[in-house]
């Protein structure tokens, strides 16, 4: 009898561009698709930074490059994309947390900013690359459970991913005839530099583990899985659609 076989996690010959590659999950992005084969171009705005990145990387013999990218500049996304990329992945994010009626427009507009409208035209800018070249390819945003759930002095934050989250699904629907998926990655608290604040306060490291049902907050290892699930052919029947990591906060 003839036996399926498992489809393929590898992704050598392909290129992938992920924003917010300087460090945490963005990082963690960077490496896993690295290591599956792609030559990745790690985007942010700290140069230094990514030159550590791509230095690093390259040592370990994996094919990468740096672009000093700002996710809230329209025209550097425009320029990013002067050829497609196969995967494209969305890491640029940004969190200005506090009770919502203290929320002032500046910071409201900085978040939505990058984490939707930057989202929105890095995705429009990456499907229209591959539409002119006749090629598929995958688009996965690293959303949040706070795109599914609310979350305390969270509004502005929640407000973006929500957003991005139904911005998703109505492009899966356009561009899934033309090969294009589009899907995001959902994670609970991740264990970061940015998110130390956060574990430090004991009230607040109480709210979490509440929500969390497994006994510990996520580690960047556990998103790039998902990761390189979504940028491979093991997912080509998967969009519109988000996988959420949350340790089961989402369950109840």
């Amino acid at each position: 009898m003839s036996l399926p076989r498992t489809p393929s996690f590898d992704l050598s010959g392909k290129r992938a561009l992920v924003t917010g590659a300087s460090s945490g999950i963005g990082l963690g992005c960077a490496v896993a698709l690295a290591e599956a084969g792609a030559h990745v171009v790690c985007a942010a705005r700290r140069a230094d930074a990514l030159a550590d990145v791509v230095g690093a990387m390259t040592e370990q013999g994996w094919s990468a490059e740096a672009l000093q990218f700002d996710q809230s500049d329209m025209g550097a996304i425009k320029a990013a994309f002067d050829q497609p990329y196969d995967i494209v992945l969305n890491s640029a994010g940004l969190a200005r947390h506090g009770p919502s009626m203290e929320t002032q427009p500046e910071d409201f507009d900085a978040v939505v900013g990058i984490n939707l409208k930057g989202a929105y035209f890095l995705s429009t800018a990456a499907a229209r690359a591959l539409t002119q070249a006749g090629k598929p390819g995958s688009i996965i945003h690293i959303s949040s459970q706070m795109g599914h759930v609310g979350g305390i002095d969270r509004a502005v934050y929640c407000a973006t991913k929500h957003g991005v989250e139904g911005m998703v699904k109505a492009m899966a629907i356009e561009w899934g005839k033309a090969g294009i998926r589009i899907n995001t990655v959902c994670p609970t608290f991740v264990r970061t530099a940015f998110t130390e604040k956060s574990f430090e306060d004991p009230e607040r490291y109480a709210w979490i583990m509440d929500k969390i049902k497994l006994p510990r907050v996520a580690e960047v290892e556990d998103i790039m899985g998902a990761v390189l699930f979504l940028a491979s052919d093991a997912s080509a029947m998967v969009t519109g659609t988000s996988m959420l990591i949350d340790g089961g906060w989402t369950a109840d």
